[in-house]
């Protein structure tokens, strides 16, 4: 408990200071690449496990929080997959291209707003543009991580598979709509 406790402190020691994302000039690294350190991420990625349960939505939850004012529907799919279909009102900003400037210019000033993700993982269909990945590499997972090594802290999660044809999915095909939310 206080290993989870440290390690906590520490994660939220880091995520209160972006700047640490990335790699202020005097930060050292493990031997190797003084601009990779696999040991913070692990130690992040510790962190993340443990509020993660808490963080997870059904549909019906992950659709009623996605409708409220200032909450933010995040894909973070590529964005070929996200133009061939997405939830709607999602935003997207694939998970290579985050840095501390393009989340800032995506999800605003406030650094607590509520997030909400969801991935390719999170449907049964298991077809383009939502292929299955293997289950320990799901993209919610590296996405909830970075979310919070960025300083955000308030991300919460699809929690369960669900099949595109559900109407309350929300899901938008390409060709469906003549522009995008």
């Amino acid at each position: 408990m206080r290993m989870a406790l440290s390690v906590m402190g520490a994660f939220l020691l880091a995520a209160a200071n972006p700047a640490l994302a990335n790699g202020p000039a005097g930060q050292t690294a493990p031997a190797g690449n003084p601009q990779i350190d696999f040991p913070a991420f692990v130690a992040m990625a510790a962190a993340v496990q443990e509020i993660r349960p808490s963080r997870l939505l059904d549909l019906d939850s992950f659709q009623a929080m996605a409708r409220e004012p200032g909450v933010l529907l995040l894909d973070a799919r590529s964005a070929e997959a996200f133009a061939q279909g997405h939830i709607d009102g999602a935003v997207n900003l694939p998970l290579p291209d985050f840095t501390a400037q393009s989340l800032a210019a995506v999800i605003g000033p406030d650094a607590s707003r509520p997030i909400l993700i969801y991935c390719n993982n999170n449907f049964v269909n298991d077809v383009a543009p939502v292929v299955r990945k293997a289950v320990a590499l799901a993209l919610n997972i590296q996405t909830m991580i970075n979310l919070h090594g960025y300083g955000y802290p308030n991300v919460h999660e699809l929690g369960e598979a669900v099949d595109l044809a559900d109407p309350r999915v929300r899901w938008v095909a390409a060709g469906d709509r003549t522009e995008e939310s």
